[in-house]
Formats: C-alpha cells, sequence, structure tokens
C-alpha cells in the first residue's frame, strides 16, 4: 500500500542576490520561512507583508500552507524573491490566475542590481 504524497506546487522566486524556493501545498495559511514561522523571520520589516500579495490577488489566502527556503541577500531582497516564488508556485495551482498577477507585476522579476552573473 503506497502511501499518498499530498498534492504540492513549486515556484522559485529571484531578486538581486537572494533565491527563494517555495512549496505550496493546500492547508490552513502557515507560511515557514528556513524553519521560522514568517512573522518572526520577517520581524520588523513591514515591507515583508508584500511578499504575500499574490495570495490576496488570486484569493487564496489561507488555502495553501507555503514552506519557504531563502538564502542570499537582505531582508527585502529576500521578501521580493518569496513574493515572485508564491505568484509562479500559484502559477501552477491554476494558470488562470496569470490574468489577475500579470497587471501588478507579481510575474516579473525585478532586475535592478541583480547579483553578479548580469555583468559582462
Amino acid at each position: 500500500m503506497a502511501i499518498q504524497q499530498p498534492e504540492q506546487f513549486y515556484g522559485t522566486g529571484r531578486r538581486k542576490a537572494a533565491v527563494a524556493r517555495v512549496f505550496l501545498r493546500p492547508g490552513e495559511g502557515k507560511i515557514i520561512v528556513n524553519g521560522k514561522e514568517f512573522q518572526t523571520y520577517f520581524r520588523g520589516l513591514l515591507r515583508a507583508v508584500h511578499a504575500l500579495q499574490a495570495f490576496r490577488e488570486t484569493g487564496t489566502a489561507g488555502r495553501y500552507d507555503a514552506v519557504i527556503t531563502v538564502n542570499g541577500g537582505g531582508p527585502t531582497g529576500q521578501a521580493d524573491a518569496i513574493k515572485l516564488g508564491i505568484a509562479r508556485a500559484l502559477l501552477k495551482v491554476n494558470p488562470d490566475f496569470r490574468a489577475q498577477m500579470k497587471p501588478k507585476g507579481l510575474l516579473t522579476r525585478d532586475p535592478a542590481k541583480s547579483s553578479a552573473r548580469s555583468t559582462a
């Protein structure tokens, strides 16, 4: 008898030197970043709540748990990388979400001061 794995959706986000790997699973809206609760990881960074914008735009807030690993960059770059990773994972949940997220700029990587790879 095989153990059934829960359905999971993956998205990668990058911003400057930060890289976020986002795994979404159906759940209650619990968000874990590098083993810590979202609010604990981004304690005091008000801009971090923008990382969850894709959930609000698609009406999926509280419907998916997110397990996120992020490294590199600073807190703001990490929050922006998470925002892109969540948006890309939600596209795998439902490709029709593109119409809601694209006009808000949630599917575009901000290339400003990206990592050394872009320098020639």
